[in-house]
């Protein structure tokens, strides 16, 4: 998925969510930008997600982020990659040690740009970030990266009072909850 294919996606996406759907213009402007998969632009910049949830749709795989200090899904920056897809499935990959993930398909998941706060040199900026469904196996051993302080699976009943009811992760939660007809 090269940024033309990533516009019409973007371009195409529906969501019945009305803070997801007053995003799309943002994002489609940021493609016009030739730097927008690089955190060399410092405003912001392309993210990629994933939505890790096992076969039955009981469980997400959550990282709490070393420093953000908060749990989230995993995922990670482009760094110039424009398939975002793949950025998804390798920091998937590389923040859990996970070999079973399996993208349940090619469209884009959830669209979230959310705030990233000043760290070090870094000033703050905006993630743009582009979630992708993936499916995982609960068995599987889990490693934990060094960008993160802890790796858990947990129960969609429990999901929201750990990540502290925060939009987003909720809005994935409830799309997930909707989505029987993958299982």
């Amino acid at each position: 998925m090269d940024s033309i294919l990533l516009k019409k996606f973007i371009g195409n996406y529906r969501t019945p969510f009305d803070e997801e759907k007053a995003m799309v213009p943002d994002f489609l402007t940021l493609l016009d930008d030739p730097r927008a998969f690089s955190r060399d632009r410092k405003e912001g910049h392309f993210t990629a997600s994933a939505w890790i949830v096992n076969r039955r749709r009981t469980h997400t795989l959550l990282t709490l982020h070393r420093k953000l200090q908060k749990w989230l899904q995993l995922g990670g920056h482009a760094d110039g990659n424009e398939n975002l897809m793949e950025v998804a499935m390798n920091e998937a990959r590389e923040e859990s040690g996970l070999t079973s993930l399996r993208l349940v398909d090619r469209f884009i998941f959830d669209l979230d740009r959310h705030v990233i706060p000043a760290y070090g040199t870094e000033p703050r900026h905006f993630h743009y970030d582009v979630r992708f469904l993936i499916e995982a196996e609960m068995d599987e051993p889990l490693v934990i990266s060094p960008e993160s302080k802890d790796l858990a699976w947990v129960g969609f009943d429990m999901t929201a009072e750990l990540v502290g009811h925060e939009g987003s992760i909720l809005r994935m939660l409830e799309k997930t909850s909707r989505s029987e007809i993958l299982l």
